[in-house]
């Protein structure tokens, strides 16, 4: 394709439509944003980095476990359980949403670890090493019992489609920290349910987006497709993005703002520079045999490996995504498929920590665990589990958070918070607070309204902050 001079008669509209290759095919999070938020009618203080207040976390690795790990299995021992298992005693309320049966007692042994003496399940001997770095907190509950507005809430902070998600208000608060990579990258391999609207910008301006990628593939080639342009050379590209850019200028002095215009044109160039980095940022073929040995084999090592390799370079927030659609959907042979499952998390959330750690990064690198709600302790089909949104358990570590210490409880049997009750919005609230934003002041106007991350709700949870 050759390079297209500039005319007056040539729109610029209908010369970035006329690009071709890979550059225009990737919706990538890029560089200058606090222009573009402020040209689509962004809150004075946004994009400023941070502008709030003192952030303790630089960035946030979200540990997802997409379909809802049971509670009473790894972080909340309940021994109730046990002595009265197949019953369903009238002392606590265990009313689900859909009939269940009696309860169902965990068979793994807790027991406390390191200084702090958390307790933790036999099913995670790696990760309780790091006890003493781990806030666990027992009490979060959200509004829906279902996978779609329960995934919705816990991304979005609503049980409904169409609204920004977390990381992307993250970015439209912060900026990014790098100018050759996405500032919100999402691995997961596979697609979760509702796939795409869990990562979304919605209204706020389109480079906020989270960059999507399928790490079941082991070359950063095929994970990434159509990141290399076949046809044009790095420096005919340049050329091009260059006039593009004077074209951007005849615009707004002629038009005035296209802020999703903008929003296309900056991803382009994030994309270019991207066909120089990326493949390295993406490559864990160029870490050392005992780095591989350290997180261990499966999808989900690798996506923990990949987002140290992110967190490195900049990358503001990386969701990890346990697997394709809700493999902790356990609604039958619960106990045999979550020993399964903690196998294949332990090593490689460990070797996460470790790493973080010896790098000098934990401190201000956020991480977070958990899915989008529990599951019931009464049994479904005998051996299985049911969805349960009335109480269950996430942890963090790190950028700010205290460790070895356990916030909140849930009742006897471990369905309901009762103590210190944590709200998806509370721990949004904390989240952003954390990375030095106020959530009640990072707003965007949009249909004439001001938006935020936590609706009208949501307060900090100091007890567990440093």
């Amino acid at each position: 394709m050759e390079l297209l001079s500039y005319s007056p008669l040539l729109s610029r509209r209908r010369f970035v439509e006329s690009l071709g290759g890979g550059l225009g095919t990737l919706a990538l999070a890029p560089v200058g944003m606090q222009s573009m938020a402020a040209a689509a009618g962004a809150s004075a203080d946004a994009g400023k980095g941070p502008p709030h207040g003192v952030p303790r976390a630089r960035r946030v690795i979200q540990l997802f476990m997409n379909g809802g790990p049971f509670q009473g299995d790894f972080f909340d021992p309940k021994p109730e359980l046990a002595k009265h298992e197949g019953e369903r005693p009238k002392e606590v309320e265990l009313r689900t949403e859909r009939a269940t049966g009696g309860l169902l007692a965990s068979p793994f042994r807790f027991s406390p670890q390191g200084g702090s003496g958390l307790w933790i399940s036999e099913l995670l001997p790696h990760l309780s090493r790091w006890s003493d770095e781990l806030c666990v907190i027992r009490s979060v509950y959200t509004d829906n019992p279902n996978h779609g507005p329960a995934l919705y809430m816990m991304n979005n902070g609503t049980i409904t489609p169409k609204r920004p998600s977390m990381g992307a208000w993250m970015l439209y608060g912060l900026g990014t920290e790098n100018e050759n990579l996405p500032g919100y990258v999402v691995l997961c391999p596979g697609r979760p349910v509702r796939f795409a609207e869990l990562w979304c910008s919605a209204f706020l301006p389109s480079e906020f987006q989270g960059t999507y990628v399928n790490h079941s593939r082991i070359t950063p080639e095929s994970m990434i497709p159509y990141l290399r342009n076949t046809q044009l050379d790095l420096n005919t590209q340049r050329r091009q993005l260059d006039l593009l850019r004077n074209l951007n200028q005849e615009h707004l002095r002629d038009r005035g703002a296209d802020t999703a215009l903008e929003a296309r044109i900056q991803t382009m160039e994030t994309a270019f520079l991207m066909q120089s980095k990326a493949n390295e940022a993406f490559d864990i073929r160029l870490e050392t045999e005992a780095v591989h040995d350290a997180y261990g084999p499966g999808s989900f090592a690798q996506g923990c490996l990949l987002a140290r390799r992110l967190a490195e370079r900049g990358v503001r927030f990386t969701q990890v995504y346990f697997g394709d659609e809700q493999p902790w959907d356990t609604h039958s042979n619960h106990h045999a498929k979550v020993r399964q499952l903690a196998q294949q998390i332990d090593q490689p959330i460990a070797a996460l920590l470790q790493d973080l750690s010896q790098r000098g990064m934990l401190e201000d690198t956020l991480v977070i665990w958990g899915g989008e709600f529990g599951r019931t302790p009464t049994s479904e089909g005998g051996g299985g589990r049911d969805h349960s949104h009335y109480g269950f358990t996430m942890w963090m570590a790190g950028g700010g958070v205290r460790g070895g210490v356990t916030y909140g409880e849930t009742d006897a049997f471990g369905l309901r918070a009762v103590q210190d009750k944590v709200h998806i919005h509370d721990l949004h609230a904390t989240i952003l607070h954390l990375l030095g934003l106020d959530h009640e002041r990072l707003t965007f106007r949009y249909a004439s309204r001001d938006f935020r991350l936590t609706d009208v709700h949501g307060r900090v949870i100091r007890e567990i902050l440093t």
